[in-house]
This record gives structure tokens, C-alpha cells and sequence, in this order.
């Protein structure tokens, strides 16, 4: 079998993180994404947080695979020419720069457009465009704060916490990649191509819709009953932070096992869920609790769920987390172990799923990655080393129908 996006040909105008998730995730299912970078320095992440001299930083190899590099002057008359025959030969055009970048370059929307009437310009913006911050520079945490995400994580007598996920940036190209399959798929039923876009801000308030939800809820009843807040505490009219509660009505919080005074991962996931109540009471050793009219209900537990959390944190003080969970496991409890990210990029399972994988590079040996999350039964996702800085730009030109002695005037000129 081919892989689903071959013959898709990509023009990579990304940066950092949000964009390179994007087109990283097509690249993996078969399109051709050409990075085009900027001459002698290329994509800002090459040297950012670089743990080897004269290498590309990790940030930059586990965002860019499976690409081809194309370094590329877009102020020189050629490096014009060279990415006006790109746009009539691609598919798609992805771009994360500032609110007017590609016009001030040349290459606007309608421009664009003439050329290649089928070709679709995806962006991943702040803010959507119109809104009243459109103008405001974001990065991920930035979004995070500006979706909602914030406000509403950590616990109630401390600040707004932002998550260690990438909520605004490698979701925000997640959206993206979906909104590029879309487009192309209506493309094929009307020859047209498309502008598609993401602000990091939507992609953000899209994974809190959970916390919309609640905020409509609190202004229609002024209580949140499955927050650590209620009964014994007060709400105000904005959604609170509610520590490690879970956010689906099933009461959980983060329990110390075995270790935790010196492993500060020593925990595990705990969730007391309603028709799980009987096989949680069995587990740690209270079946009364089964007939106790204290305890039967969800709604009847809550005053005291931090009580059963103790209780349940009394029973886990000799067992590590790993045993904590084999136990528990068995009585259909829903739980996980804490997982530091040592523990994952260990973790054999995810290697033989292809979750986490392992890359040679020329220059940095071999370098862990994340692998593709999406699994296929007739789709093999093969994880490729990322491109060196302009490694394919002769390859790229050549493809373009230039000759050698172009090519070498092109980098005579600096244009490439």
C-alpha cells in the first residue's frame, strides 16, 4: 500500500512548534512537505535549546521529520521565481508567520490564488481574524492563558497554571492538519482551493469546552457540585480551579503511594466512579462502606470524598505506584500511575506501538521522538530523520526543472 497523501506536494512556511506539528503529521502519512527555511540560519528551533554544538536542537528534529529542507531567499528576484514555480506545482501552503507577512512578501492570498487556483493556504494565527488582539504576538502559554486553560487549572488558593502539554501550539496544528484533510477533500469535489485557519486561541477554548459547560451551569444554579468547592466551600461566578478533579462528574484526585516523600512522581490517577463504588470498597478493604447510605450515592459521598481519598491513600502507604494500579486493574477501577517522562521514553510499550521512537541523525547519533498517535491496520507510519538545513535544495530546484549551472548561479547569488 502507498501512503494516503502521496502525491500531495506541501510548501512548509512553519516555525517553531504549532506549524512543524502540523505539517510533521502529513508529512508522516505521505505527503511531500518541502521546509522552505531561511538561508544560514534556517528555522529558529535548529538552535534553540541545543544540547550538542553544531547540531540541530531536539525542539527542532522531533517537529520536523520526514521533511525536505529547502533553503530559499524570498527578497531576491530568484528566490521569487523559485517559489512562484513551487505555489503552480503544490497543494498546500502552510504559514505561521505575522498578519501580513506573505502580502508583504509578494505572495498574498489573491496572488497566490491566480497562480494556482487549486492551492490551499492553511495559517495558524494567534487570535482569529477580526478579533480585537489579532495583533498581539502568541506563543503557547500565551494561548493557553488566552483559550481559557489557564484560569481554570491548578488549585483554588494559588495562581492560573498553565498546562506542560502543548494545548497552544501542537493542538493548534493537530486543528490545523485536520482543516488541511478538509480542504483538500473539497478540493477534489470542486477544483478550488481555499483559505483554512486556526488561532491558537480557538484551539485552546476547544479542549475547555468542558469548562463552558460548567460556566453556564454555575450561572444557572451558582454551585458546581462535583468541584472539591462544593458543599463546604463558596463559588463566585466564574468557574474555579479545581485541583486534580476530574472533569466528567466522576470524583478524582491525585493519591501519594509507596515512595513519594523522595520520588516526587510516587502517585497515582484515582477515580471513584459511580458504578465502580462496590469494586473500590472491595479493594481497600471497606465493603461497608457497599451498604453504608453515607457512601452509596456519588451525591452522598461528596461532602467526605477527601475523607475516602485519605482513607483510599492509607491503603496505597506500602505499595508502589506500578502495584497499586496491578491491584486495581483487576477490579475495573479506573487509575494510572503518575508517569514521569523518563518512564515513558523507557517504556517498552510505546516503543513496540511506534508511540515513541528512536531516529538516527548524521549529527546527533540517535534521538527519541514522539511517533505518530494515530494508528492504522493498513498504514505503516515510518518516522524519518529530520532534515539538515537546506539539505534538499538542489534536489528541490532540480525537480523545478533547473539545470546545475542555474542552481549553482542561484547560490552564487545568495538566493538560496
Amino acid at each position: 500500500m502507498g501512503k494516503p497523501l502521496e502525491g500531495i506536494k506541501i510548501i512548509d512556511f512553519t516555525h517553531v512548534q504549532a506549524g512543524p506539528a502540523c505539517t510533521q503529521m502529513l508529512a508522516w502519512f505521505g505527503a511531500d512537505v518541502i521546509k522552505v527555511e531561511r538561508p544560514g540560519s534556517g528555522d529558529v528551533t535548529r538552535s534553540q535549546l541545543r544540547h550538542v554544538a553544531d547540531a540541530d536542537a531536539l525542539y527542532f528534529t522531533m517537529l520536523n521529520s520526514n521533511k525536505r529542507s529547502l533553503t530559499l531567499n524570498t527578497k531576491t528576484p530568484q528566490g521569487k521565481e523559485v517559489l512562484t514555480k513551487l505555489i503552480k506545482e503544490s497543494d498546500v501552503l502552510v504559514e505561521n508567520f505575522g498578519p501580513g507577512a506573505l502580502d508583504r512578501m509578494g505572495f498574498g492570498w489573491e496572488h497566490i490564488h491566480e497562480l494556482n487556483p487549486g492551492m490551499i493556504v492553511a495559517s495558524v494565527k494567534g487570535f482569529s481574524e477580526g478579533h480585537h488582539y489579532e495583533d498581539l504576538k502568541v506563543y503557547e502559554n500565551v494561548a493557553q492563558c488566552a483559550g481559557g486553560a489557564a484560569s481554570t487549572t491548578g488549585f483554588w488558593d494559588g495562581p492560573p497554571t498553565v498546562s506542560g502539554a502543548a494545548l497552544g501550539d501542537s493542538n493548534t496544528g493537530m486543528h490545523l492538519a485536520i482543516g488541511i484533510l478538509t480542504a483538500l477533500v473539497q478540493r477534489s469535489q470542486t477544483g478550488q482551493g481555499q483559505k483554512v485557519a486556526v488561532s491558537m486561541q480557538d484551539a485552546v477554548l476547544n479542549l475547555c469546552r468542558v469548562k463552558l459547560r460548567d460556566q453556564q451551569r454555575l450561572e444557572a444554579v451558582g454551585y458546581l457540585e462535583e468541584y472539591p468547592q462544593y458543599p463546604h466551600g463558596e463559588f463566585t461566578d466564574v468557574v474555579p480551579r479545581g485541583g486534580n478533579a476530574g472533569g466528567g462528574g466522576q470524583p478524582g484526585w491525585v493519591l501519594k503511594c509507596k515512595g513519594w516523600q523522595s520520588d516526587p512522581n510516587a502517585y497515582i490517577y484515582f477515580t471513584v466512579q459511580g458504578h465502580a463504588w462496590d469494586p473500590i470498597c472491595d479493594a481497600i478493604g471497606k465493603p461497608e462502606w457497599k451498604t453504608d447510605p453515607a457512601y452509596t450515592t456519588a451525591q452522598a459521598r461528596q461532602d467526605k470524598i477527601f475523607d475516602i481519598f485519605a482513607t483510599i491513600e492509607e491503603w496505597l502507604a506500602d505499595k508502589t505506584k506500578y502495584e497499586a494500579v496491578d491491584i486495581l486493574r483487576k477490579y475495573d477501577i479506573p487509575c494510572s500511575p503518575v508517569l514521569s517522562m523518563k518512564e515513558l521514553a523507557e517504556d517498552e510499550s510505546l516503543r513496540k506501538s511506534g508511540s515513541i521512537v528512536e531516529v538516527p541523525h548524521p549529527k546527533l547519533g540517535k534521538y527519541l521522538t514522539v511517533g505518530s498517535p494515530i494508528k492504522f491496520s493498513g498504514l505503516q507510519i515510518d518516522i524519518k530523520p529530520s532534515p539538515l538545513l537546506g539539505e534538499h535544495t538542489d534536489e528541490v530546484l532540480a525537480g523545478l526543472g533547473y539545470s546545475d549551472a542555474e542552481i549553482a548561479e542561484m547560490h552564487e547569488a545568495k538566493a538560496v
